[in-house]
């Protein structure tokens, strides 16, 4: 396994970055791995990725992009519920690259 190092702690990822234990997971942790693909994290940022943790601890599942941006309009509504900004937001893919960032598997169905 691969390790990264944040604020001292060494932290195993799998081969594509994403943690092996979900309870390794900190704020300082997904700034870090934003921080590899060149983006800072926002309150608009935050916000998702906090959905997703919620998300994930309601249902034990990483949502695919689909299930996701339906959900985020049901709370958040449409204008935040849609393809276009959480693009604009996860450049690479929002359900695999917000994941990664909230400290979550790889979401189901994601290549």
């Amino acid at each position: 396994m691969a390790t990264i190092n944040v604020a001292g702690k060494d932290v195993e990822v799998d081969e594509e970055g994403y943690l092996t234990n979900l309870a390794d997971w900190n704020e300082e942790i997904g700034a870090f791995l934003a921080s590899q693909d060149e983006l800072e994290l926002t309150d608009a940022h935050w916000e998702i990725i906090n959905f997703l943790r919620e998300y994930y601890d309601e249902y034990q599942i990483a949502p695919a992009v689909r299930v996701l941006t339906k959900a985020i309009g049901k709370k958040m509504g449409k204008d935040k519920g849609n393809s276009k900004y959480l693009y604009e937001l996860f450049p690479y893919g929002p359900g695999k690259q917000a994941c990664r960032f909230a400290g979550l598997p790889k979401p189901t169905g994601c290549i």
